[in-house]
């Protein structure tokens, strides 16, 4: 990781925790609460102002990786008589509610907000043509082929309900790129429904559609082993080369740059994951044959004797081996501007926002019953490397980003956790169910439960990406 990444988590958070706070801030004040300080990280104060000396100190910590809003109340210290009416424990229980629940949902109208100016400023996303599938993949097995483009996507009954397979009605959503066929896998794969595509074979061909048996996949997470499983890697890359290292065997086969590769051996190659794989696959011999290129050069097919070399490989050192030919391999991406009028752009962002908050709240319900890997928990180390790569990707991609993290950040914090808003919340709940609040003697205990929860949390997610880290 570069310190461009860690430059860039700096405002990401920043920009999240005031907002958070601001939510909470805003509807305390509004309710007649008073705040006593606003403050951004947590620790050491760095910068500390308080334009009323009777108002609410708005501080800098040391530490930003959160923040909070303290409020005047009665559990927190004695109240002085002249401000008993401004303490939160004095408002009426759904004020109460409403100031803690302020935070998250200020998380989720900033996503809804981001994810629409995205959209309004347009997304570049990969144009949706299939590359190589996986052997023994749902596509692969669907006969998908590389070239293809997916025009939409569609649910239906399970696949292994054939009649509802193929008389229930589908839905369609039109994909406009490669993001928006993703989101629908990963959308099915989480529901274990079956996905219907409709693809066009070639540009000015007929079309057709295919049925993917998603629900036979079983219990999965959603990352790239499930992806890989229905079939869906990387959008289709010509095989042309894009660079020659010198000495090496491309370069002493007489291989060069722009060379499009069309077969080896008499076999075709579709694209360049097909190419990297026949590359990789020579190197499991103990002495890799040579092989014969067939290429295009400025219009010219010519052929020529390539042999790779043998290396260990990168995923697994010692004890597997791949072929390699010293080539990056891979043509430019066809990419297509995904944009909305503003207020279309706006409905997406509600859309967005709700489908992400429904596959978080799926996700981690998956996870609390053992049928999701806690792999998937992701701590500010991924946080930083997510908004790096974003803002590198210019203003749009970064607003989305932002958005994913915001409803991400608004969610975590209304699990019914202690020391989360989401506790809070449950509290107010039991007094609303038994007209009582919580006594006094349970919040210790419960307080510290909270405590322990959110460190393991935290250490497992810190866990998870030093473990990202070491496997990149």
């Amino acid at each position: 990781m570069s310190w461009f990444h860690w430059l860039a988590f700096l405002p990401t958070v920043a920009i999240l925790i005031v907002i958070h706070e601001y939510g909470h801030y805003r509807v305390a004040r509004a309710c007649g609460v008073k705040v006593l300080r606003f403050s951004i990280g947590f620790g050491r104060v760095l910068w500390r102002r308080q334009p009323d000396p009777q108002g609410t100190e708005f501080v800098i910590s040391a530490i930003p990786l959160g923040g909070y809003v303290s409020l005047l109340d009665e559990r927190s210290g004695p109240v002085a008589p002249a401000l008993k009416g401004q303490a939160l424990g004095d408002r009426p229980l759904w004020q109460r509610a409403a100031v803690i629940a302020a935070g998250p949902l200020a998380n989720l109208a900033l996503a809804v907000l981001l994810y629409a100016g995205a959209q309004w400023l347009g997304l570049m996303q990969d144009v949706a043509v299939l590359g190589t599938s996986p052997a023994g993949s749902l596509m692969a097995e669907a006969g998908l082929q590389p070239g293809e483009r997916v025009l939409a996507t569609g649910v239906v009954g399970t696949a292994s309900d054939d009649a509802a397979s193929e008389t229930s009605p589908t839905l369609w959503r039109e994909v406009r790129g490669f993001g928006d066929l993703r989101w629908a896998v990963m959308q099915a794969l989480l529901d274990r429904q079956a996905l219907r595509l409709r693809v066009q074979q070639a540009p000015g061909r007929g079309e057709r559609e295919v049925l993917l048996p998603i629900d036979r996949l079983g219990a999965r997470d959603i990352d790239a082993a499930a992806l890989r499983a229905v079939g869906l890697t990387d959008p289709f890359v010509s095989p042309v080369l894009r660079e020659v290292q010198p000495e090496g065997p491309a370069a002493r086969a007489g291989l060069r740059k722009g060379d499009r590769v069309e077969a080896i051996d008499g076999r075709p190659v579709a694209d360049a994951v097909a190419l990297i794989e026949r590359i990789r696959a020579s190197g499991r011999q103990a002495d890799p044959a040579p092989a014969a290129w067939t290429v295009l050069r400025d219009g010219q097919s010519l052929t020529l004797t390539v042999q790779p070399r043998r290396v260990p490989d990168a995923a697994d050192p010692g004890k597997a081996w791949v072929g390699k030919v010293d080539a990056a391999i891979g043509g430019a991406r066809a990419t297509v501007l995904v944009r909305d009028d503003a207020l279309t752009a706006l409905r997406t962002g509600f859309t967005r926002t709700a489908d992400n908050v429904v596959l978080t709240l799926r996700m981690l319900g998956r996870m609390v019953v053992g049928q999701a890997s806690l792999k998937n928990i992701s701590g500010p180390v991924s946080i930083a490397q997510a908004a790096g790569q974003a803002m590198s990707l210019g203003a749009a991609t970064y607003l989305a980003t932002l958005a994913m993290i915001s409803v991400s950040l608004g969610v975590l914090n209304l699990l019914p956790l202690p020391m989360l808003d989401g506790g809070h919340l449950i509290y107010y709940l039991f007094e609303g169910a038994t007209g009582r609040p919580v006594p006094d003697g349970w919040l210790p205990w419960l307080q510290r439960g909270g405590v322990l929860i959110l460190l393991l949390l935290m250490s497992l997610a810190l866990s998870n990406d030093v473990v990202r880290l070491w496997g990149r």
